[in-house]
């Protein structure tokens, strides 16, 4: 066993919650060392019990989220919100994750973005602007799918941008995720983390199947050739922007079943841990009911 795994699991034992368990170590990050095929916490045996542990999670969730979006409607000014970044290589799952992890919640409540390549407008501003214009209002979950990390990882590997831009841009998002978490949002960060040969295989399934052609890109190939690089990407990201304001959770992605509910009880854990309560009455409720009787 490395190092890391021998800090991570002196950390967090067996019995730890899952934000525990996943919950990237403070230090040097090497994803050679995150196994992507690990179940840690799962509480059942394997893949056949994974559809009802993750819908077993969903009127917990449901609850939670409702208690959420009432704050924000009853309370705007101070109501909390919460944000889950997804973050990971093509075909890591984050589509899969909004599917059926995110979507055990009211779509009402929900806030999601899904950051492509920037707009000629983005590109006039700085790199964080499209990021705030898509933050949670009061009483939300926001989904974003992929975010500003793009401006580490991407632009990085690329070249889209010299070393001397995004080498400052680390303590900039640190900075901005700090200012979220002081003024009442939760941050999940999740980078989900899928294997080089997975890849392959899930890119080699859709082009066996017609139905998911829209799917591929071309370009996934090209960037597997940069497969180290971008890693080497991700480390720095993943190292120098875990923070206790936004810490990282690297959740394993080789196993569909597993991501999906690992940032299902992520997401659960998150918001149980928030206090939240259903806001009380602002009218008198007896006067109500007799109106009510009487109408």
């Amino acid at each position: 066993m490395t190092s890391a795994k021998k800090k991570a699991k002196k950390a967090a034992p067996d019995s730890a919650p899952l934000s525990e368990l996943l919950r990237l170590p403070l230090g040097k990050v090497s994803l050679a060392d995150l196994d992507p095929g690990a179940t840690p916490g799962y509480p059942g045996k394997g893949k056949d019990d994974a559809p009802k542990l993750t819908a077993d999670l969903g009127p917990q969730l449901s609850d939670l989220q409702e208690m959420l979006f009432a704050a924000g409607r009853t309370d705007p000014e101070t109501a909390p919100r919460v944000l889950v970044v997804l973050q990971g290589m093509d075909t890591s799952g984050k589509g899969g994750v909004i599917r059926h992890a995110i979507g055990m919640v009211d779509p009402q409540g929900i806030d999601l973005t899904s950051f492509k390549a920037p707009t000629p407008e983005e590109r006039r501003h700085n790199y964080l602007w499209r990021i705030r214009k898509a933050l949670p209002t009061a009483g939300k979950i926001g989904i974003f799918d992929r975010s500003q990390y793009e401006d580490v990882l991407v632009v990085r590997v690329e070249n889209l941008v010299g070393e001397e831009v995004w080498s400052k841009r680390y303590e900039e998002i640190n900075k901005f995720e700090a200012g979220l978490a002081a003024n009442g949002t939760r941050i999940i960060k999740c980078m989900l983390n899928v294997s080089f040969a997975e890849q392959k295989a899930r890119l080699a399934q859709r082009l066996e199947d017609p139905t998911k052609y829209w799917k591929y890109n071309p370009a996934d190939v090209d960037a597997r050739d940069k497969w180290p690089a971008y890693m080497k990407a991700y480390e720095a990201a993943l190292e120098k922007c875990n923070t206790e304001a936004a810490p990282w959770y690297v959740i394993p992605a080789d196993r569909k079943w597993y991501r999906n509910w690992a940032v299902a009880e992520l997401l659960r854990e998150t918001l149980a841990g928030m206090g939240l309560n259903w806001p009380p009455a602002e009218f008198d409720i007896a006067v109500e009911k007799r109106r009510v009787a009487a109408s």
